[in-house]
């Protein structure tokens, strides 16, 4: 039986994960739930899971779910009530679907305390990865990726030999802005950036695959995983998001991983691994007809993807800072307080105006962090 602390269960992800555990009752269940102000919600999951430890993102929120529920687990709020539930002694599996840096620390304390992780948050192996593996090696935790296209990688490489490799290839569908002209693209409204054709996902994130931000995160993130350099990790823009991932070896072949397009099943993979077993979601249905398509990426139309790639290529903080002004410049275009094209030209401008740095310590992640957040949200107000 794996025991689960869920951080950020109201989410997307953490509902799909409790979708999971309801399919598998005799191998999962549920000892701690995080989340931030879907309290409603909230309320719902631990009447239905009866998690022994909860945390919400403020003492007030605290208080009145103290006051809903039908019984009286431990009650946590604010970034010590991930930490929490993240180090309850009674999980052993954390999920960590907290979405931004603001999930990084209770992800490195998982690891070095020994826990399986499933990274939800791409945010803590782009801005950290090489603190993350070394909070594994520390602790004997163990890394699982719960992104579609690295859960598939995992599968594609599990066991094999990292020289027989020569690239991997990550799938992106193109979001909503694949076919549209740059000028369409450039004045595009956040209606239409949220209207994403094949994935059912938070706002933050649905703005990152209309930029293509959210594949080149991933690029940073595969790196990262399985070692690999940015000569090593390309992306191939498949709309059907049937194909989630490739390897491709020296002598010329390669080796794809299908399924539907459901995270579900990646989030089964990796509470479950090495274990395969039916769950929530039918087989691939071979029988229907249908047809895949492959294409480049178009770096004019999509410069976030670029950006993230050079980022990779300069290392050390530099992701970090990519990552924080891309936050900042999403919440703005969300806000109404920036146009579709400038994420583009914030990112790129704190970036270049920003000096990377080795790569140290969490705090020094978390320092620049703050400093790229700082001079974004500069440039954003310059823009008002």
């Amino acid at each position: 039986m794996r025991t689960l602390a869920i951080l950020g269960s109201t989410g997307s992800i953490g509902t799909s994960t409790l979708d999971v555990v309801r399919a598998h009752p005799d191998r999962l269940s549920v000892v701690a739930l995080a989340a931030g102000r879907n309290r409603d919600l909230l309320k719902t999951q631990c009447e239905t899971f009866r998690p022994r430890c909860v945390s919400v993102g403020s003492q007030e929120d605290a208080q009145w779910l103290r006051a809903q529920l039908s019984y009286q687990p431990e009650l946590h709020w604010g970034p010590e009530g991930l930490l929490a539930c993240a180090l309850h002694a009674d999980a052993d599996t954390v999920v960590a679907a907290i979405v931004g840096s603001a999930g990084l620390a209770s992800t490195e304390a998982a690891l070095r305390a020994g826990r399986r992780v499933c990274v939800a948050n791409k945010e803590s192996l782009v801005v950290g990865g090489a603190l993350m593996h070394e909070a594994a090696l520390a602790g004997s935790g163990e890394l699982l990726p719960v992104d579609s296209e690295h859960a598939a990688l995992h599968q594609l490489l599990d066991g094999r030999d990292p020289a027989s490799v020569r690239e991997v290839r990550i799938t992106a569908s193109g979001g909503p802005f694949r076919d549209w002209p740059l000028s369409r693209i450039q004045a595009a409204t956040v209606q239409e950036a949220l209207n994403h054709p094949t994935w059912k996902m938070g706002p933050k994130i649905t703005i990152d695959s209309a930029t293509l931000m959210n594949k080149g995160l991933e690029v940073i993130e595969a790196s990262v995983l399985f070692g690999l350099t940015a000569d090593q990790v390309a992306v191939t823009v498949h709309p059907q998001s049937q194909v989630h991932a490739m390897v491709g070896f020296h002598d010329g072949s390669y080796q794809l991983q299908v399924c539907a397009n459901d995270m579900k099943l990646p989030i089964q993979y990796c509470l479950l691994y090495p274990d395969k077993q039916p769950g929530p979601v039918a087989p691939y249905p071979w029988e229907a007809a249908r047809t895949w398509t492959f294409e480049a990426p178009d770096p004019e139309r999509f410069p976030c993807l670029g950006l993230a790639f050079e980022a990779l290529r300069e290392g050390g903080t530099a992701p970090a800072l990519l990552n924080a002004a891309n936050e900042v410049a999403v919440a703005a275009f969300l806000q109404g307080r920036l146009g579709f094209w400038d994420i583009q030209a914030c990112n790129r401008e704190t970036l270049s105006r920003l000096p990377a740095q080795p790569l140290c310590s969490l705090d020094q992640v978390l320092d620049a962090d703050r400093a790229a957040r700082r001079h974004a949200e500069g440039w954003v107000q310059t823009r008002a």
